[in-house]
């Protein structure tokens, strides 16, 4: 088997750690699989150079931020080929441009066009172990890029698309996916196999086990990724393809997301094209949108709310403000004190009438609902943030979600 192993910067957050992945690796090898290795900058480096950056400049270049933040994984590989070596075995680091991973120019939250293999396949076949910088590439103009918070999930299952890998394994600080954070919920269960299409769910809707872009790739390419912990043997949780009896489950996990942030406009002119006017300038400064809602139109007048990142509220309060007067809107409202609650499963797609009990559950204890979307294997509601670990509780045990699991 080809293996590629990736792990994050908890995993190689001491020297003590780094022989401990070492150890992992060659045991991996010795077992007769060819192994890479993807690695992150060790843990707190990342935030380290970030804060040094803001103390030289508050809104420092992207390129160069780039260039800096970049180093911490140049640190992380070439001690961890130092610990392969020092334990007998063979390793050498490569950092993104040294093996090609190919990305765009969109500096701090770069995509991946595509993955050179050839590098790897020489020293693979050289009988060594490629550790290679996760989180990093190069544009087509030979910038160093860099793909974003958790990018280093994204690289692995990319280099494992590009070597036709058998396997994706993505060590962390967890053993797997659950059925609902454990730390809000008891009753949680380590899920053993779960879809491509229920993993891009959960990790768009709050779960951190795994970066959206890393499922939308290991999706695309078919790539087994198997999420497992770094300090134990257990096997943790596999995402595939889809599999028949994943449809006999109706609720695959719960979720809570407490990013989002809410803004309302009451009284906006009802006329064509009035929502196209609205959303262009939180577009036009790359704001992302999740839930909106309108409301039926009176006397020619509407109120329109819609969700958007906390981190993203100032900025879009005072767009929609400005927006508010020229538009001769009432007024515009803001509300930060809220959670979004998800159910997810494939299930769904076969089980009449799970949005309604899902809204049932929430009533009983008293849960308003603030808003509500939906897609084919998820329904989300926006609720008071103080509800928010209830009613992922509630949900969890009223739908009997740990019960499936296994």
């Amino acid at each position: 088997m080809l293996v590629v192993q990736k792990f994050g910067g908890t995993s190689v957050g001491s020297v003590e750690r780094i022989r401990a992945v070492a150890r992992r690796a060659l045991l991996t090898k010795r077992a007769g699989h060819r192994v890479v290795v993807i690695v992150s900058a060790m843990a707190g480096e990342t935030d380290r150079l970030l804060n040094l950056a803001q103390q030289i400049a508050p809104r420092p270049d992207r390129r160069e931020l780039d260039v800096l933040v970049a180093t911490g994984e140049q640190v992380s590989v070439a001690l961890l080929a130092l610990a392969i070596r020092a334990e007998g075995g063979l390793a050498t680091s490569y950092l993104g441009h040294q093996v090609h991973i190919h990305t765009d120019s969109a500096f701090s939250r770069a995509r991946i066009h595509h993955v050179d293999a050839n590098t790897l396949f020489t020293a693979i076949g050289q009988d060594q172990i490629p550790v290679v910088a996760g989180f990093q590439g190069i544009d087509d103009e030979g910038n160093i890029t860099t793909l974003g918070r958790g990018g280093s999930d994204t690289s692995a299952v990319a280099v494992a698309a590009a070597l036709h890998a058998d396997v994706c394994e993505i060590f962390t600080d967890v053993d797997g996916v659950y059925t609902a954070d454990p730390a809000i919920c008891p009753d949680a269960r380590k899920i053993a196999r779960i879809s491509y299409e229920e993993m891009l769910e959960l990790a768009s809707l709050g779960a951190k086990v795994l970066q959206i872009r890393s499922v939308e790739v290991a999706s695309k390419y078919r790539v087994p990724v198997h999420v497992r912990s770094s300090f134990n043997d257990e096997e943790g949780t596999m995402v595939v393809g889809e599999e028949a009896p994943m449809e006999k489950v109706v609720v695959t996990g719960v979720t809570l997301d407490r990013k989002d942030s809410r803004i309302t406009i009451r009284g906006l002119p009802y006329r064509a094209g009035i929502q196209a006017e609205v959303f262009r300038p939180l577009g036009s400064v790359g704001i992302v949108l999740d839930m909106i809602v309108q409301n039926p139109p009176t006397a020619g007048r509407m109120d329109l709310s819609f969700t958007l990142p906390r981190a993203d509220l100032a900025q879009g309060l005072e767009l929609m403000r400005k927006l508010a007067g020229e538009l001769d809107a009432h007024e515009v409202v803001s509300d930060e004190r809220i959670a979004k609650v998800s159910i997810v499963g494939l299930g769904m797609r076969s089980h009449a009438g799970v949005a309604q009990r899902m809204f049932d559950l929430l009533a009983r204890e008293g849960v308003d609902i603030l808003m509500i979307t939906t897609s084919e294997i998820r329904v989300s509601c926006v609720i008071d943030e103080r509800y928010g670990e209830l009613a992922v509780r509630v949900l969890h045990d009223g739908f009997d979600v740990g019960k499936h699991a296994g």
